[in-house]
C-alpha cells in the first residue's frame, strides 16, 4: 500500500476522533510568522482539514494540499463553505501552487510521509521571500503508563505499527537536515485528549496502521482497548496525555 492510500476509508473516523491543535499553538503561529487576516497558508498533507479549519478561523486564506481523495473530500465537506478555503489534489513534493505565493507552509501530522528533500525544494519554490515552514504533531506523552500500554497493544495487533508519528522523533538529524543551516525553533504545548470508550477506540482506529473491520486483528485490538479503557477511565472518560510538538524555521 502506498503512503497516499494508507488513509483511504479512514477519513470519517479520522475527522471525528483526531484532536485539534491548542489555540496557544495557533496564537504562536500567527505571532511568530507575523500573520494577519488575509495571509496565505499552504497546509500540505492537510488530511481532513483539522489544522486548516483552525487557520481559517483566524482569518487566513488556506490552500489545502492533499493527495488522498477520501481525506480531501472530508475536508471539503467540513470547510468548503469558507470562501478562504481551497483544496488541491497535490503532493508535498509537487503541490501545484504558484511560485512565491504563500506566507507560511504548514504540515500537520504529515511530514513523516513526505520525500523530505523534494518537499524542501517545493517549499522553497512556493514560499515568499523569508517565509517559513511549520511542522507540527500531536504526540502521545511517552511518560504515561496509559500511553505505554496503548502502544503495547498497537505493537501486538497492528503489524505495520512502528511508533507514534512513524518514529520521526527517533531519526537523528532529520530536522537539522531539513531546516536551513540546521536552525529551527522547537516549541511544545500540552494537549491532553479526553475520550469516552467509543472515542478512545475511534482514536486508535484512525491510525494508518490500525486493523480494519474484518481483519483478524480487529476484534482482539478493540477488545484490548476496551480493557485498557476500563482500567484507566475516570467517570466514564479517559485522559490520553498528549504533547503538541512544533518545529518552525526557514528552508
Amino acid at each position: 500500500m502506498t503512503a497516499i492510500n494508507r488513509f483511504t476509508g479512514r477519513a470519517v473516523v479520522y475527522s471525528k476522533y483526531r484532536p485539534s491543535y491548542p489555540e496557544e499553538y495557533v496564537d504562536y503561529l500567527m505571532q511568530a510568522n507575523a500573520l494577519a487576516p488575509g495571509g496565505i497558508v499552504a497546509d500540505v498533507g492537510s488530511g481532513t482539514g483539522i489544522l486548516s479549519g483552525q487557520l481559517l478561523g483566524r482569518g487566513l486564506k488556506v490552500l489545502a494540499v492533499e493527495p488522498n481523495a477520501d481525506m480531501r473530500r472530508e475536508a471539503e465537506s467540513r470547510l468548503g463553505a469558507w470562501p478562504a478555503f481551497k483544496a488541491f489534489c497535490g503532493a508535498a513534493e509537487e503541490t501545484g501552487l504558484p511560485d512565491g505565493s504563500v506566507d507560511l507552509v504548514t504540515a500537520a501530522q504529515a511530514f513523516h510521509w513526505f520525500g523530505r528533500e523534494k518537499f524542501k525544494a517545493e517549499c522553497r519554490r512556493i514560499l515568499k521571500t523569508g517565509a517559513r515552514v511549520a511542522l507540527v504533531w500531536n504526540s502521545r506523552d511517552p511518560a504515561s503508563g496509559l500511553v505505554q500500554e496503548n502502544e503495547a497493544l498497537c505493537r501486538k495487533y497492528c503489524p505495520e505499527y512502528i511508533a507514534s508519528s512513524g518514529g520521526i522523533f527517533t531519526v537523528d538529524g532529520v530536522f537539522e537536515e531539513f531546516y536551513r543551516d540546521g536552525a529551527y525553533e522547537l516549541r511544545t504545548f500540552r494537549n491532553d485528549e479526553r475520550y469516552g470508550l467509543d472515542g478512545f477506540i475511534g482514536r486508535n482506529l484512525s491510525g494508518s496502521y490500525a486493523p480494519a473491520e474484518g481483519d483478524a486483528n480487529y476484534r482482539p485490538f478493540v477488545e484490548g482497548l476496551t480493557v485498557l479503557f476500563e482500567k484507566y477511565n475516570q467517570g466514564d472518560n479517559i485522559i490520553l496525555p498528549g504533547i503538541t510538538r512544533s518545529y518552525l524555521g526557514n528552508v
